[in-house]
């Protein structure tokens, strides 16, 4: 009996399903479409993906901004109609840390760092960070609360802001 074609069929799906870190059946998915607030011409689609017990997965593109470095928030509530997104309320803060770098143990769990606008004001956002989930009814879920841009970058410092100015986007997080 040979093995040999089932043994290369085996080692190739191991293969393959390594090439999607962020994507299984079981991983919770949700989403968001950024509009912008009064004024403000920033929009984009985000996309938060589970990745195992303790980590989000953070993927989209923001487009309308002026370049540079701009701050990213998700905000504790999912409201969006006040026109300055002020009625998304102030960061989302699961664990009652302080604000701070999206790679530091301390901080908001709402805290995913800074985007960065090219020349033509269009900006990736691709970040992995743990503190929120995507599943809806948990206690650190992002379903249900807004997204947030803000026109001036988060220093990770100022309380309990990062000073990262007005809100120029906001979107509705939903689960897919």
């Amino acid at each position: 009996m040979n093995l040999r074609p089932a043994i290369i069929l085996g080692l190739l799906s191991l293969v393959g399903c390594s090439s999607f870190p962020y994507m299984g059946s079981s991983d919770a998915v949700a989403t968001t479409t950024l509009k912008p607030t009064a004024g403000n011409i920033a929009t984009g689609n985000v996309t938060f993906t589970q990745v195992g017990n303790s980590k989000v997965h953070v993927e989209g593109t923001i487009t309308g901004l002026s370049p540079g470095p701009h701050g990213v928030h998700v905000h504790e509530k999912g409201d969006c109609s006040a026109p300055d997104g002020t009625s998304a309320g102030l960061h989302f803060n699961p664990s009652g840390k302080a604000h701070g770098s999206n790679d530091s143990a301390a901080r908001h769990g709402g805290d995913l760092g800074n985007i960065i606008a090219d020349d033509y004001g269009v900006a990736p956002i691709h970040v992995t960070v743990e503190g929120i989930s995507a599943t809806t009814g948990a206690a650190d879920s992002v379903v249900g609360r807004a997204l947030i841009v803000h026109l001036d970058t988060d220093d990770f410092k100022t309380q309990p802001t990062g000073n990262s100015g007005k809100r120029i986007a906001c979107g509705v997080i939903a689960a897919k």
